[in-house]
């Protein structure tokens, strides 16, 4: 195993509590924005906002912008 996977495997759990955190927090902001808040919604709104930001950061990486980070 390469050292880019060995390192992956180290910080998978760690990023997707990150993630997690990141999700949580924009819903808890929207519960206090909007006292109505439809939570369903709410939560599939954030993750569509995180989906386009991944999609972004993989055209990114595509495109050779990380390749000298």
């Amino acid at each position: 195993m390469d050292a880019e996977h060995k390192e992956f495997q180290k910080m998978k759990k760690e990023i997707e509590k990150e993630i997690e955190l990141l999700f949580k927090a924009n819903m808890k902001i929207f519960d206090w924005d909007i006292p109505e808040n439809n939570d369903r919604e709410s939560a599939r709104l954030i993750i569509t906002a995180m989906e386009e930001a991944i999609d972004r950061l993989k055209q990114e990486v595509e495109a050779g912008k990380y390749d000298n980070y």
